[in-house]
């Protein structure tokens, strides 16, 4: 199991540090590290005994279905996201989870919102942080679907990815960020069908804004991309917390 103060996310500017006490507490409720293949479920619709993870390295999505298989993204999980807090609050997971990636995963144990709260109050307030943020991530993602148009979906989409990707490979950029998704998570998380999300996509590349090649995304002309995205800030993630 990786220590805690080894833990390779900690070295990263997007996340702002731990003090030794806090450190201590994220080491007393974390219970062992598990790795998941890509394509697999972590968390099932309905689950009523998951425990708490935070994504070490890979890519995740959550997700709701309907009976007939229809799936909506809700969206996307990246290094250092923290997840099932939503089924802490219910008796049972509103929604799953499924790995993009091969994924490694940190697990805590199930009551560990309450010891969060009790023992280090302002990392609660990260625990709070975190799922407002998260909840800002669907909002968008609504607005997408709900008023953007297919172009400026798929642009949001591409700028906010590569924006998160970005912040935790640091340095790079030119040749471009990890970009596992297919069409088909694209098309489920935007409310698209595939052909148009097909069409859509060559139809931005055709335009030079931005290619996808071997698992990578590279945007080659960003500002045209974030005026058609019109997206609020400059997409770029701010400092966050992570447990």
């Amino acid at each position: 199991m990786t220590p805690c103060e080894q833990c390779p996310l900690r070295q990263l500017p997007l996340f702002i540090p731990h003090s030794d006490d806090e450190l201590a507490l994220v080491r007393s409720i974390k219970r062992r590290e598990l790795r998941v293949a890509a394509g697999d479920t972590l968390i099932h619709e309905g689950q009523t005994d998951a425990p708490l993870y935070t994504l070490l390295d890979g890519w995740a999505f959550r997700f709701k279905s309907l009976s007939d298989g229809r799936r909506q993204i809700l969206n996307f999980l990246l290094a250092g996201d923290f997840i099932g807090v939503q089924q802490k609050m219910g008796d049972a997971a509103a929604h799953g989870v499924t790995t993009l990636t091969d994924s490694l995963f940190c697990v805590f144990q199930r009551d560990a919102l309450w010891e969060i709260h009790q023992r280090q109050p302002a990392m609660g307030f990260n625990v709070t942080w975190l799922t407002a943020h998260e909840e800002s991530l669907v909002d968008d993602n609504l607005l997408s679907v709900g008023r953007r148009s297919a172009e400026e979906r798929i642009a949001t989409l591409l700028i906010l990815l590569y924006k998160r990707s970005l912040a935790l490979h640091p340095g790079g950029g030119t040749d471009g960020v990890p970009f596992p998704l297919t069409q088909q998570h694209i098309a489920d998380g935007l409310g698209l069908s595939l052909v148009h999300t097909n069409k859509t996509m060559r139809k931005l590349e055709r335009r030079g804004l931005h290619r996808i090649r071997d698992g990578r995304l590279y945007l080659r002309d960003v500002r045209a991309l974030a005026r058609l995205a019109d997206v609020f800030g400059d997409g770029r993630p701010p400092m966050r917390p992570f447990i």
